[in-house]
């Protein structure tokens, strides 16, 4: 009997983790998500892909590759013959950036001379031409991305952003030779190989031609890396392979009439764009006023009474704000501020739990951590999407519970609205 081939993914991030889940369910693979590494679960016969989300996005370097290892291991030794490294489709692009020290590590822990880089997200607008990653029409340095406060942006060339991160080199490999031959690939690899002993592959991918182009070229590789834009057509590749029907099943049923509550924690354009529509569609919202935070005028007490004492209404929780005043509030201790608004949300979050509300969304991937992480859920089952990489994810240990959770730059302008509406189990119409 010819083994099951289970795919492992390491995601950098929960929201990351989320949205590479999302797409490996929409491909017909029966998917579980754990927020990290999790002993207790052993048993995954039934299981096609497993994801694991970490911190090492922004974690120290060395835990990050420490972490990132131990989870490869672990799926490895419960049955993953394949395995993929899921980061930003706007990749971490600071010189002391994760993405090369992990990558390197488990390329070189599985035995592997290359793999591909691969973060474009076509359907949200984040695509590699001719080496150069672009958000929404703009090189990624000249993008809203540049003023990211935790990974600023400082230049669209991929080449130049791995390699300031790894020991390794990289070479392009612009869209018009994708349509080459396995065997003229091989030869194209083969002069490569000589040149280093180990190295990435930067390929074009700007539509889904490109990408069913890579996933025939490089698809048979052990070890690949990208956003979850790839994932989209190496799932089904794998689905075909083994035999198994590359239909949809990411169609459990969300519905969920118990009260709902939104924290945004991300300072994206997009995110501030979101809070903006929830507002102006007559939202109820409550600022957390970091200074506030910090010098004990605002607190987890202060922000669960105001929404318990709106029982009928759905209310947004935010700390987002301009990068500008991010900036400013940042000088009195970036850490020391991110942690404590984390800690707030995640509190507040675990305690509206215990008081029934069952409908949570949260925007920000290291406020999506810290939400995941007060309410102990460790691992997820994958429903619906309510965005192109935001699922509906139900907690296998509480499944009365409906979690949200988007990076901040992912989902329509009115994905509040529509994320809370979806989690009730009703149709959204725009």
């Amino acid at each position: 009997m010819t083994r099951r081939q289970m795919l492992g993914c390491v995601a950098d991030d929960f929201t990351g983790a989320s949205d590479a889940a999302s797409f490996l369910q929409k491909a017909g693979m029966r998917t579980l998500l754990l927020n990290e590494v999790q002993e207790k679960i052993t048993a995954l016969e039934q299981i096609d892909a497993v994801v694991i989300a970490l911190k090492s996005r922004t974690q120290e370097t060395e835990a990050a590759v420490k972490d990132s290892l131990q989870a490869v291991r672990w799926l490895e030794e419960r049955g993953a013959s394949k395995f993929y490294f899921k980061y930003c489709s706007t990749f971490d692009s600071t010189r002391e950036g994760n993405i090369g020290p992990v990558a390197d590590a488990v390329m070189e822990y599985l035995g592997q001379r290359y793999t591909v880089l691969c973060p474009s997200l076509p359907v949200n607008e984040r695509i590699v031409r001719e080496g150069r990653l672009y958000v929404k029409g703009l090189p990624l340095d000249e993008s809203p991305m540049k003023d990211h406060p935790l990974t600023p942006m400082w230049d669209s060339r991929i080449k130049n952003l791995i390699e300031a991160q790894s020991r390794f080199k990289a070479t392009e490999l612009n869209r018009d030779r994708l349509e080459m031959t396995q065997k003229e690939c091989d030869a194209w690899i083969g002069e490569e190989g000589k040149k280093e002993s180990r190295f990435y592959v930067i390929p074009d991918y700007a539509d889904d031609a490109d990408a069913r182009n890579i996933v025939r070229l490089f698809g048979s590789l052990r070890f690949l890396t990208g956003g979850s834009g790839l994932l989209e057509f190496l799932a089904p590749a794998m689905q075909e392979k083994a035999g198994r029907a590359a239909k949809s099943s990411g169609d459990k049923k969300a519905e969920n009439r118990e009260p709902g509550v939104v924290f945004a924690g991300s300072c994206s354009v997009a995110t501030l764009a979101q809070i903006k529509d929830y507002q102006d569609r007559g939202g109820l919202s409550c600022r957390l006023d970091p200074i506030a935070l910090l010098d004990g005028r605002q607190g987890r007490e202060e922000i669960l009474d105001f929404i318990l004492s709106h029982p009928q209404k759905e209310v947004l929780v935010y700390s987002s704000d301009k990068a500008e005043n991010v900036k400013e509030i940042q000088k009195l201790g970036r850490e020391r501020v991110a942690e404590l608004i984390e800690q707030t949300i995640g509190s507040v979050a675990a305690e509206l739990v215990k008081w029934g509300y069952g409908r949570i969304v949260v925007a920000g991937g290291e406020t999506s951590g810290a939400v995941t992480r007060a309410l102990g859920f460790d691992a997820f089952e994958i429903g619906e999407s309510v965005a192109p990489g935001v699922p509906i994810m139900i907690p296998v240990e509480n499944r009365q519970v409906r979690l949200v959770l988007k990076s901040g730059n992912f989902g329509q302008e009115d994905f509040f609205a529509r994320a809370l509406k979806m989690t009730k189990g009703e149709k959204y119409s725009e």
